[in-house]
């Protein structure tokens, strides 16, 4: 096939993981807010912080799923996330020419959908706009360690989810509950981020760097530890087709590695 007739729908892809990432952050950190920030109401009708934790992760993880199934997530594959996009091309599946276009684009989106977050006014502020930020007492080297097995926890699962012909249909619906739990036991060390591009958009409108290092290290060896052992272990006889999270069948663009 001529170059032009594969490189020019291209831009669609990366234009769906602009928008997927600027709806996973706008639509995730918003929940954040609602759910933490000074002054919302659900600190009064729910004053259980644990509680608070296990609604945030199952929302943002709902929203991953559903732009996952949406036709944003049918051209790009829904990674909205450069540690996913990464792992997927380690593994293969992802033509390496277009790994940066796509993390640019997840970058971009990310700030981009943060820029709503500032119509949260002074209940977004108070925590800043749903900054990663290390816990007071696990500091940046717990921090780092929290998003190390976090994002490990998240790539195997996508490798046994879509590995296997009669899970991969049900791959999205792994989110809601992977994040409610991680974000219940390790937002209070690192935030649960797993995704760089998720910590940069807050980072960017609130400018608290701190620590910033940790939410691309840490998902960085998570990540690579989790395609290691999917190498070395019984992990490796799960066929990874395709590096989509849904919609397997579709690949209009021709990006994909079969």
């Amino acid at each position: 096939m001529p170059e032009t007739h594969s490189t020019s729908p291209v831009w669609g892809a990366y234009l769906a993981e602009f928008i997927g990432t600027a709806v996973l952050v706008g639509v995730g950190l918003s929940v954040v807010i609602l759910n933490f920030g000074r002054g919302s109401p659900m600190l009064d009708m729910l004053p259980n912080a644990g509680v608070r934790r296990l609604i945030t992760g199952f929302l943002f993880g709902t929203t991953g799923a559903l732009i996952a199934i949406s036709p944003v997530g049918k051209h790009s594959g829904a990674h909205i996330n450069p540690v996913v996009t990464i792992g997927f091309w380690l593994m293969g599946k992802f033509e390496g020419r277009h790994v940066m276009g796509y993390i640019a684009s997840q970058l971009a989106g990310a700030v981009a959908g943060t820029l709503p977050l500032l119509a949260w006014g002074s209940m977004g502020r108070s925590v800043n706009y749903g900054a990663t930020l290390p816990g007071s007492s696990a500091g940046a080297g717990g921090a780092l360690s929290g998003e190390i097995v976090t994002t490990f926890v998240l790539i195997i699962g996508l490798f046994v989810f879509i590995g296997q012909p009669h899970l991969r249909a049900y791959t999205p619906t792994l989110f809601p509950v992977l994040y409610a739990v991680m974000v219940f036991l390790e937002a209070s060390i690192s935030g649960t981020s797993t995704n760089p591009a998720r910590s940069l958009g807050p980072a960017v409108i609130s400018g608290v760097w701190r620590d910033w290092w940790v939410y691309w290290l840490g998902p960085l060896i998570g990540m690579a530890l989790g395609v290691a052992v999917y190498r070395a272990t019984w992990l490796n006889r799960l066929e990874i087709e395709v590096a989509k999270l849904y919609h397997f069948e579709h690949d209009p663009h021709r990006i994909f590695t079969r």
